[in-house]
């Protein structure tokens, strides 16, 4: 069993910073990749970014030089450092892990409000 926990959400003006955090425990067995998610009201969720147990990152085109991704897998926790917020980033942000195996886990998700 794994548990994915998101940390860092909260009330930001547009053009500010935030940096998120993923914390996972249990058995994280390599290789796998985490990824950032997101959900706005009335929207179906969307890829953020994503990063593999190697450091593969991959990111949605609406964040690419914006949103950076990165992990510690010594302390098994994922990152995304958030820049120049824009107001059509508010959503709820869930946090993934996926093994070539199919299985996956999500957190329960942490909110981001961008407005002014």
């Amino acid at each position: 069993q794994v548990q994915l926990v998101e940390s860092g959400g909260g009330l930001v003006q547009p053009g500010g910073s935030l940096r998120l955090s993923c914390a996972a425990s249990g058995s994280i067995v390599s290789p796998n990749a985490m990824g950032w998610y997101r959900q706005s009201p009335g929207k179906q969720r969307e890829l953020v970014a994503t990063i593999t147990s190697g450091g593969i990152t991959n990111y949605a085109d609406s964040v690419k030089g914006r949103f950076t991704i990165s992990r510690d897998n010594a302390k098994n926790t994922m990152y995304l450092q958030m820049n120049s917020l824009k107001p059509e980033d508010t959503a709820v942000y869930y946090c993934r892990i996926a093994w070539p195996s199919g299985m996956d886990y999500w957190g329960k998700g942490t909110l981001v409000t961008v407005s002014s």
